[in-house]
């Protein structure tokens, strides 16, 4: 979330991202009068608390001073401090009040400070939506085929390794069941993917799949998209949307050595959506749906480093579609189009030659100090140095979009499908998908 001192000291900064994410500033100014109200109640608490110590010290004389005159003690005791202990009575009630209503202040300031997205990155291009998001490269040329490629949504059920009709039976609408060598390469993608980020510098992590409601807003999830998550209300636990919630939580109210940054995490997770899905050619097939697996990246930098380690994840997840052998290009969001916590992102796109579409597969983000302030994640170096750190988080890369680009990159005239070099040794040996039965 943002740093309230950011309001209080350049408001301008704040208005000038939300303005070019084409969102109303006026929010600042109403974030800063209440945080005006708030320090105005905080002081008026603190001086009543101040005036009842005084007051308390003033009993404590007065009972001092008579214990010395046994006889008359209870009597001048009470005569002296009966008013005074009715004063601080009354303090104690204007007290409880005042901290009532400073808390409710600081309740609208948290609750108005949470609907605030991350501050923009100024090399973020302007635009008004995703349709001018900026090509930044294209590695690979569209492979061509002696024939006419099928979309994976005909080329798995012909080979029998996708059965859309079995998820809906079991489930519903957008759930779908994998098959044979089908499962065992959506399987063989997540532990090769794993596999490759492990050399690549991060340590593999199995995180829950389910996470309590503070998780969810240390990583900024909530309350901006509580309509798209599923809750277990009688457990109060949520199904994650992504690993990158569990692997923010994992460091929450922690201060992590300076010198020990950046922490390099991957994990698997399946990931739970509640999505509004509208019918139509976005939604065919396995591309969009309730569910689904992903292999995620997440960094915990020294802020001074997160646009160097940004380029690392860039280059971990481009190296992934390189070694799968994939059509692939890197889009960098305009301001119109970039997410809720990102301060900068670029999105990996694979080709899919049987839907004839880019299909995203990572998101590479800086999240900046965004996500850290709200978990609470701070760095301390050997200054002394407090702050908080910068974290970034990426796909690498997310299923089952690379499982259909590569369905339909390497299938064959008779329908059948080329395994990768790479995805051979999790494959068993298997060099080729052909038609399977039950």
């Amino acid at each position: 979330m943002i740093d309230i001192n950011i309001v209080r000291d350049n408001p301008e900064i704040i208005k000038k991202s939300l303005e070019k994410r084409q969102l109303d500033p006026i929010v600042i100014d109403q974030l800063a009068e209440l945080d005006i109200k708030w320090r105005a109640s905080l002081t008026k608490v603190d001086a009543k608390k101040a005036e009842r110590n005084k007051v308390s010290k003033e009993i404590g004389k007065q009972k001092s001073e008579s214990k010395n005159d046994s006889k008359t003690l209870n009597l001048n005791v009470n005569i002296v401090i009966q008013p005074i202990v009715l004063k601080m009575r009354n303090l104690s009630g204007e007290i409880t009040a005042l901290d009532a209503n400073t808390k409710a202040i600081e309740l609208e300031i948290h609750k108005l400070i949470s609907t605030i997205p991350n501050i923009l990155d100024e090399s973020v291009p302007l635009g008004k939506d995703e349709s001018e998001n900026k090509v930044v490269r294209q590695i690979g040329e569209k492979p061509s085929y002696g024939f006419t490629p099928l979309p994976h949504w005909e080329l798995g059920p012909n080979l029998g390794i996708m059965d859309f009709e079995q998820g809906v039976k079991i489930t519903g609408s957008r759930f779908y069941v994998l098959s044979g060598a089908g499962a065992r390469l959506q399987r063989a993608l997540i532990a090769w993917m794993l596999d490759l980020h492990r050399r690549q510098g991060y340590l593999e992590k199995y995180p829950p799949f389910m996470v309590k409601e503070e998780t969810l807003f240390a990583s900024g999830q909530l309350p901006k998209f509580e309509d798209n998550l599923y809750h277990d209300h009688e457990e109060d636990l949520w199904m994650v949307p992504t690993a990158e919630v569990p692997l923010t939580g994992i460091h929450m109210n922690e201060f992590l050595e300076y010198e020990a940054l950046p922490k390099r995490y991957t994990a698997y997770t399946p990931c739970f959506r509640r999505e509004k899905m509208s019918a139509g050619r976005d939604v065919r097939g396995i591309k969009r749906g309730h569910q689904f697996d992903k292999v995620e990246m997440y960094i915990y930098s020294k802020p001074e480093e997160s646009a160097q380690e940004l380029d690392k994840m860039l280059a971990d997840a481009e190296q992934t579609c390189k070694d799968l052998g994939l059509t692939y290009r890197v889009i960098q969001l305009c301001t119109g189009d970039m997410g809720f916590n990102s301060a900068i992102t670029y999105d990996v796109e694979v080709w899919a030659p049987g839907c004839d579409e880019w299909l995203e597969v990572s998101s590479v983000s800086n999240v900046t100090d965004f996500q850290a302030s709200s978990a609470n994640i701070k760095f301390k170096d050997e200054n002394g140095r407090k702050d908080y750190l910068h974290t970034l988080n990426g796909s690498g890369l997310g299923l089952p979009r690379t499982l259909i680009s590569v369905m339909e990159t390497f299938q064959q005239s008779d329908g059948s499908i080329q395994i990768p070099d790479v995805l051979k040794p999790w494959m068993g040996g298997l060099e080729i998908i052909e038609k399977e039965t039950e």
